[in-house]
């Protein structure tokens, strides 16, 4: 698996950590976001870069990560382009639902409320239960997605 790192400078300090802990674990990542800090960068660009390297990807399950204030301006730049089912999570359990029913291939989350000391277990818990839940691939679930694609 592939995993594609984006944000704007809303989640720039935390995008390190999450890159480090991705490595830890063994996971092939890519940063898309500015090398450096921009106060001025805007969400749009990096949810972009990295849905087209979801797109053009030749790993079999790529997917993406993607980090701003809220969470929720990365996942609706991501979800304009079709096959991409992005979701803003900020629990485990959300985590293995959206993978479970939606086969979500865009986590993004709110680096106003992980971005904090005390909340890096909860960040690393939906991470980990977002990378590691399969997608139950039940028809009703693949025909969903399919209608979404539809659209």
């Amino acid at each position: 698996m592939k995993i594609f790192v984006g944000t704007d400078h809303n989640g720039f300090y935390l995008k390190a950590k999450l890159l480090d802990y991705l490595t830890q674990r063994g996971y092939a990542t890519e940063d898309v976001s500015a090398k450096e800090l921009d106060p001025n960068d805007d969400f749009p660009e990096f949810a972009q870069k990295a849905v087209v390297k979801i797109k053009s990807s030749e790993d079999t399950d790529p997917r993406a990560i993607l980090l701003c204030g809220g969470g929720q301006g990365m996942c609706m730049a991501a979800n304009r382009f079709k096959g991409i089912r992005a979701a803003v999570i900020w629990d485990a359990e959300e985590a293995k639902w959206t993978r479970n029913d939606n086969d979500s291939n865009v986590l993004c989350l709110p680096s106003r409320i992980f971005d904090k000391p005390e909340k890096t277990e909860e960040w690393k818990q939906v991470v980990d239960t977002w990378l590691e839940t399969p997608f139950a691939d039940a028809p009703r679930f693949r025909r969903r997605n399919k209608q979404i694609d539809e659209v």
